[in-house]
Parts: structure tokens; sequence; C-alpha cells
């Protein structure tokens, strides 16, 4: 499913129009991406999951193309935890 699928099914689920719908979406997606990016706190829906920044430590790769060792620097992600009862969560609302 990509954003469009999305936004249609989001129109569909609550009976509004596809632009209110891209703009429900749309805030959603901010307001986590805001959360996790500026304030570095944990985005938990419950039933659903969790979203956190996580460090990713320094680390030694390899340059693909000349084999040469290379020194990946320390740096901050973005990870999904699912919830144990996601799987639950997706059936009652069908």
């Amino acid at each position: 499913m990509n954003r469009t699928d999305l936004i249609a099914a989001v129109a569909e689920r609550t009976g509004t129009s596809k632009t209110n719908a891209a703009q429900m979406v749309d805030a959603v997606f901010g307001i986590i991406a805001d959360t996790l990016t500026e304030q570095k706190k944990e985005v938990a829906i419950a039933d659903f999951g969790r979203f956190f920044v996580k460090q990713q430590a320094e680390r030694t790769g390899f340059n693909p193309q000349t084999g040469e060792k290379i020194t990946i620097e320390a740096r901050e992600k973005v990870s999904f935890k699912a919830s144990s009862s996601l799987e639950y969560y997706s059936r009652k609302h069908k």
C-alpha cells in the first residue's frame, strides 16, 4: 500500500473526501515525524506499535567497488516495534 492507497482507504472508511483524508494522513505522519525528530520522544499507539529513535553505533563497512574498509559513523535512526496485539487490532475494524 502506498500513500495514495492509504488516503483512498481513509476516505472510504471515514466517509470523507480524498482531500480531507489526505490532510488527515499528512497531519498524522507530520506529528509522528516531528515528535521523533524534534522532541526525540517515542510515539506509542495502543494495539498497533511504537515508533522510537534508536542510536546506531559506529561500525566498519566495505566499499563495494574497491573492497576498501570504511568507517560508518554513528547515527540515529527511526525504528518501529509492532504490538503483539496488532493482528487482533486489524481484525476488529473490518
